[in-house]
């Protein structure tokens, strides 16, 4: 009685830890997340002060920000406060020489 006992036990205790390891067949897809969703999150650029920001954020005024609706300082003269993915960006209009930074959250 015990040997069938433990033979049982030891059979269910085998037989689940296999229904856990196989993540099933999905192309990739895990609850919600597949591959694209990383190389979407990978996309978004990480700005840097003293970097030079593409032309096309800086010299196109659909770019920029009223910095006082958004909360942020008084841009000094010959700068201008931008957003660009999801951030803002203080950046000097002449050259698009990054200033300051303000990371918005994405959530």
């Amino acid at each position: 009685m015990k040997r069938i006992l433990t033979a049982t036990l030891a059979l269910s205790l085998l037989s689940g830890t296999a229904a856990v390891a196989d993540p099933g067949h999905d192309n990739g897809k895990h609850k919600g997340w597949d591959k694209q969703d990383k190389y979407e999150r990978k996309a978004h650029k990480r700005w840097a002060r003293g970097q030079h920001l593409p032309p096309q954020y800086y010299r196109d005024s659909s770019y920029y920000v009223d910095y006082r609706v958004h909360h942020l300082r008084e841009p000094p003269h010959g700068y201008r406060w931008v957003h660009v993915d999801n951030d803002y960006l203080l950046v000097a209009v002449a050259t698009g020489l990054i200033a300051s930074i303000i990371i918005a959250n994405s959530y």
